[in-house]
């Protein structure tokens, strides 16, 4: 297993905050975005090795906040990518990433009032970039 750089950290925190905004920001509401957030810390913290030390360590990712497709053209390319780099450096750990992200994103849904259509819609575009390069 080789050290992820900063880089890569920064990617795979991207992919993952940015799935959970994602979702968080397909059904608007001030109130559940702070409910959530709490939510997909939980799911996080249950990680450990490589992936852990990615989404802990570090700055935060810039994500865009202007529109769904921006946020999507941001955080569906670093999720295939996160992939990618864990492929090459610690393949052991792809799986766990993958579980961590889908389920941050699907306690951030069911965190306000259950899973909303848009919501599922997200969660699915998220399941899709985390699979392509399988």
């Amino acid at each position: 297993m080789e050290r992820l750089t900063a880089d890569e950290r920064l990617t795979l925190k991207t992919g993952a905050f940015g799935a959970v905004f994602l979702v968080s920001n397909a059904v608007p509401g001030v109130l559940a975005m702070v409910r959530e957030s709490f939510a997909a810390s939980g799911a996080l913290a249950e990680v450990g090795g490589v992936v852990k030390e990615a989404l802990t360590t570090g700055p935060l990712p810039q994500l865009p906040r202007d529109s769904a497709m921006e946020i999507e053209s941001v955080v569906l390319p670093a999720l295939g990518r996160s992939v990618e780099i864990l492929r090459a450096k610690s393949p052991d750990d792809v799986e766990t990433y993958r579980s961590v992200v889908l389920a941050a994103a699907e306690r951030v849904a069911q965190a306000h009032r259950g899973i909303e259509p848009a919501e599922a819609a997200a969660i699915e575009k998220i399941r899709q970039a985390l699979a392509e390069s399988a």
